[in-house]
């Protein structure tokens, strides 16, 4: 059964996916650096210590996977991008063969 959450990305944009995903970076990336700045600047016990670095790896391979999707997902934007010029060519020269071929019938 497909879920609610997959759904409405199916809807979405590529664009819209890339800034919702840049938007959990970010704030994956501000965790991190807090509980970096934790684990060095405050005094925290060996279990503690041991709980902030499993945060800290946690957070990273999250991050890592969030820098993973948003490769694969402006890959597709640029794919969409190059389509949408490949179109826009080949509609403009339809347009100018149509204008030639209108231009030859009137002469």
């Amino acid at each position: 059964m497909v879920r609610v959450k997959d759904k409405r990305r199916e809807n979405s944009s590529v664009a819209s996916e890339i800034d919702r995903l840049e938007e959990r970076r970010a704030r994956c990336h501000d965790n991190l650096e807090r509980a970096d700045f934790r684990s060095r600047k405050a005094k925290l016990s060996d279990e503690e210590r041991q709980e902030v670095e499993k945060e800290m790896q946690t957070l990273s391979s999250r991050l890592q996977h969030l820098d993973e999707e948003l490769q694969r997902l402006r890959g597709h934007n640029r794919r969409n991008a190059l389509l949408s010029l490949a179109l826009l060519a080949v509609c403009a020269l339809v347009y100018y063969l149509f204008l030639v071929y209108d231009q030859q019938q009137s002469s």
